[in-house]
């Protein structure tokens, strides 16, 4: 009699799989992906990714001890959008800027909203958004990848002061034997050259002619861990490489010289990293079965007509907020049938015979007497004892 009886909402059960786990092992899964991106751009990526990472943890530490949004530093969601952010920065961009774009990414995208779970959009790619739209100069600007003496030095952008132009750009590309046309991503050149880059080098990311990113291979070799531990459901990935590689198929197929090819577009820019780590959030993703997949056909749709009819050589960051904001309807749209609902009925309309003995039909009920009712119950003579 002096047990405490605990009376509390649901859920009452509770799984093996926390919060601090999921984001911890996608956090993991990240390392690899960081640790060759810092192989491809040097010390100027490395400090990106721990200015932006930082500033990011300090903006949550500074709202959760105020009570502004909910959550700790221990649950690892600020170092997942920390990464995330820097690695869809360009290598070079002022330090000064990443660490605005990592305030605005928690600051906005999260404590605005209430913190963890409450958000409507990635909180990353919200701090992406901010800084493209404040210092679109300096998002643009890509310096090719495994340059000499990377690890020694910064890219002089790097070490830019606030509001101030970066000194000594043209000199260091100078000294490196390249021009500012070396530096364009392979999204930038389609767009504005008309130049395609090769498999192996959308692939890879090692050949080192141009701006790219960590290598794709990579990103699905590490997405793919989460899907098969399964911290991530796999359908919104598939369903956004299928549909941006169905729509580029088609395009090209109506218009080869024009548009490119459907590998060139899935495997350029950002999809790979966006499909496997942006869309997937779980507070700004449906969490119905058919709702994943309508999110992520609308992401890849949205992506390649953003790529094509724009003024922008990418989209995947656009298509993705656009998705966010209309995840709470797909969700609501998309909800499966609850078990047992309108089967009663289906079988009443389906069935030759009442369903039980008192049953009568609305069409006999104004013409079935008490006493031809019971004659119609009367038990046969043979049935009689």
């Amino acid at each position: 009699m002096t047990a405490l009886i605990e009376i509390r909402s649901a859920p009452h059960v509770s799984g093996p799989r926390t919060v601090e786990k999921i984001m911890r092992h996608v956090v993991w899964s990240l390392l690899p992906i960081c640790a060759f991106y810092v192989v491809q751009y040097g010390i100027s990526a490395l400090a990106s990714i721990a200015v932006v990472t930082a500033a990011c943890l300090l903006t949550e530490r500074y709202f959760v001890r105020t009570g502004t949004q909910a959550g700790s530093l221990r649950d690892y969601s600020a170092v997942i959008t920390g990464l995330l952010l820097a690695l869809t920065l360009p290598p070079g961009f002022p330090l000064w800027m990443g660490a605005v774009a990592g305030f605005v990414a928690i600051a906005l995208g999260k404590a605005l909203f209430g913190g963890i779970g409450f958000n409507v959009f990635n909180p990353a790619l919200v701090g992406r958004a901010f800084v493209q739209a404040a210092f679109p100069t300096a998002i643009a600007t890509y310096t090719p990848s495994f340059v000499a003496g990377r690890f020694t030095e910064f890219i002089p952008s790097s070490l830019a002061w606030p509001f101030m132009l970066p000194a000594g750009t043209t000199a260091w590309l100078q000294s490196k034997s390249l021009d500012a046309l070396a530096g364009a991503t392979p999204l930038a050149k389609w767009k504005f050259d008309g130049v395609l880059a090769g498999a192996g080098e959308l692939l890879t990311s090692l050949s080192g002619h141009m701006a790219v990113g960590p290598s794709p291979l990579l990103i699905l070799l590490c997405g793919t861990y989460l899907a098969v531990r399964r911290y991530m459901d796999w359908r919104i990935p598939a369903a956004i490489i299928g549909s941006a590689g169905l729509t580029a198929w088609i395009l090209f197929g109506l218009d080869p010289v024009r548009y490119p090819n459907p590998f060139f577009m899935l495997f350029s820019g950002g999809l790979i990293l966006g499909a496997m780590y942006m869309a997937t959030d779980m507070a700004t993703s449906p969490v119905t079965p058919k709702g994943m997949w309508v999110y992520g056909a609308l992401i890849g749709l949205l992506t390649v007509v953003i790529r094509y009819y724009s003024g922008l050589p990418e989209g995947v960051m656009y298509a993705i907020l656009i998705a966010n904001a209309a995840s709470p309807l797909i969700e609501r749209i998309t909800q499966p049938t609850p078990f047992g609902k309108g089967v009663l009925g289906g079988a009443r309309k389906s069935a030759s015979y009442p369903l039980n003995p008192g049953y009568i039909s609305r069409e006999d009920a104004g013409a079935v007497t008490p006493k031809k009712r019971f004659l119609r119950n009367k038990p046969k003579k043979s049935e009689r004892p």
